[in-house]
C-alpha cells in the first residue's frame, strides 16, 4: 500500500511539472520582444539568482511552476529569464547581455520582475509577492488591463457632409 502510495504521489509531481512546464522562457529579450510585439502582449523580464537567491527560487517554486501560472502566461506575455547564477556560468555573450539589461533596468535586488509594454516601454516593476501563483497573476492582471486601457485607439475621420468635398473635411 505504501508503495502505490508513493507511485501515485511521483505520479502526481511528474504530471504537474509537465503541466506548469508548458511556457517557454526566453533568454534573449531582443526576440522575446518581437514576439511580444507581433502577438501583442507584455513582456515579463525575471531578474533572478536561479542558483543562490532564496527569494527567487521560492518564486520559481510557488509561481512560475504553478499550471495556473502556465495558463496565464500563455495567453498574456512573454517570458525572459535574465539569470545571475554563482554555481554555473552562463555563455560569454548570454552573461553581456544580461549584465546589459541588469544596467538598463538598475536592478539592485532579486528576484525583480520587469513588465514590459509590445513597444518595449517599461508598465510595471515587482518583486517576490506572498500569497502564491493566484496573488502574482492578480496584480500581472491589474498591469495587464492597465497597459491595454492605455492603448490609443484611433479616431475614425469625420463623415463627409453631403455635398462636401474632400477639401472641405481636410480644411
Amino acid at each position: 500500500m505504501r508503495r502505490l502510495f508513493l507511485l501515485l504521489a511521483f505520479c502526481a509531481a511528474v504530471c504537474r511539472t509537465a503541466r506548469s512546464e508548458n511556457v517557454e522562457w526566453f533568454t534573449d529579450a531582443e526576440a522575446a520582444q518581437a514576439k511580444a510585439k507581433v502577438e501583442n502582449k507584455l513582456v515579463l523580464l525575471n531578474f533572478t539568482g536561479s542558483d543562490w537567491c532564496i527569494w527567487c527560487r521560492k518564486l520559481k517554486r510557488e509561481v512560475f511552476d504553478k499550471p495556473e501560472f502556465a495558463q496565464f502566461a500563455q495567453s498574456k506575455l512573454v517570458l525572459v529569464e535574465v539569470d545571475f547564477p554563482q554555481h554555473k556560468i552562463p555563455p560569454e555573450a548570454q552573461q553581456q547581455a544580461n549584465a546589459r539589461l541588469d544596467k538598463t533596468y538598475r536592478i539592485n535586488s532579486y528576484p525583480t520582475i520587469i513588465l514590459l509594454d509590445p513597444n518595449g516601454k517599461q508598465v510595471g516593476r515587482l518583486g517576490y509577492l506572498f500569497g502564491g501563483a493566484s496573488s502574482f497573476i492578480a496584480k500581472l492582471e491589474k498591469k495587464v488591463n492597465r497597459t491595454k486601457s492605455e492603448t490609443p485607439v484611433a479616431k475614425a475621420a469625420p463623415a463627409p457632409k453631403p455635398g462636401s468635398t474632400k477639401k472641405d473635411v481636410d480644411g
